[in-house]
């Protein structure tokens, strides 16, 4: 069995002692001279998902910030459908001059392995500015279901291989692709039940449709308070604020194994590096503000940062990480 990479690669966790690296902010390129007046006009952000989910809801708190700081306009200009590809084309075929960049997500490494025909390369045509958040996802049983913890869980999965139902979010989805991982390190199997979206996925998992689902915290976290599902673990390294009573993952059978769907700003390769620092250095600055921090806390998830060189490492990682889970689901592209 190969071992599961973690979600966060270590020394770009900030702010939440995740992995004993510190502030990644600290380490934050400084922007260089040679930026020179840039930003002297309205900078758009393109985002792959429609308004008023979490990852928007957090992009608009930075774009704010960077608004309030850089003394420009930051415009948030949603562009959803294709798993966030038409956003990330638009982007990587935008000129490289710092005023239009993209806030992907971990869709952004998915892509690859299950499009046969992108109409652009992340590698070649995007440059990382920085890692911004992520959103822990979360383990729930509809109240029906006989386990309580994760060792009864997988207990009850081992006595019953094949019998039970999973949902995701659909095929490909980082909710599936993260339960397949979960289920090939614990030597477990279940069957696959797809949902267009979260939601009728939720639906399913209170009524007893489906056994488990590994979903987003964020979506899960009203449910579990009003007692609709049961919680026995989140993906999320130490335990959320938001729900300090449930174990992790990594706690309780997967030490060191982190379930996330995280964001990050990118640009058109060939940007300039001083503006690619520069932009660095004022996310991270807007992502160490308290009040920001407990802005983006409130929507379930967690506060990150990054200098420009450690996300380029992190979605080299992820990309290796989430091609062996794309393999071990026997996902061919589209």
């Amino acid at each position: 069995m190969k071992r599961i990479r973690r979600l966060a690669v270590a020394g770009i966790l900030c702010g939440l002692g995740l992995t004993g690296a510190g502030s990644a902010l600290a380490q934050s390129a400084a922007p260089a001279s040679g930026a020179g007046t840039y930003p002297d006009r309205p900078i758009r952000i393109v985002i792959g998902f429609a308004a008023g989910g979490g990852t928007d809801a957090v992009l608009r708190s930075i774009a704010g910030k960077l608004s309030e700081s850089l003394g420009v306009s930051v415009i948030v200009d949603n562009k959803p459908g294709a798993n966030g590809n038409i956003a990330n084309d638009i982007v990587a075929k935008a000129p490289p001059d710092g005023y239009t960049l993209v806030y992907n997500t971990s869709s952004m490494v998915l892509s690859p392995y299950l499009y046969s025909k992108l109409t652009y390369n992340y590698e070649t045509d995007l440059t990382p500015i920085a890692l911004t958040a992520n959103i822990p996802l979360a383990l729930v049983v509809p109240l029906t279901m006989p386990v309580n913890n994760m060792a009864e869980f997988v207990a009850y999965m081992k006595q019953n291989p094949d019998k039970v139902n999973y949902a995701s979010a659909g095929t490909g989805n980082v909710t599936h692709l993260a339960t397949i991982q979960m289920l090939m390190s614990t030597g477990t199997k279940a069957i696959h039940v797809p949902y267009r979206s979260e939601a009728p996925a939720l639906t399913d998992v209170m009524g007893g449709q489906v056994q488990f689902y590994l979903g987003t915290a964020n979506a899960l976290i009203p449910l579990i308070r009003q007692g609709r599902v049961r919680p026995l673990a989140v993906g999320s390294l130490k335990r959320m604020e938001q729900l300090p009573d449930v174990p992790t993952i990594s706690e309780t059978i997967l030490p060191g194994v982190e379930f996330g769907a995280w964001s990050g700003f990118m640009a058109p390769a060939k940007t300039p590096p001083e503006i690619i620092a520069k932009l660095n250095a004022e996310i991270n600055k807007a992502l160490a503000d308290p009040a920001l921090r407990a802005k983006i806390m409130s929507t379930g998830a967690e506060v990150r940062g990054s200098s420009v060189d450690q996300y380029a490492k992190f979605l080299k990682s992820e990309s290796r990480r989430w091609g062996d889970a794309v393999k071990a689901a026997d996902l061919k592209p589209e």
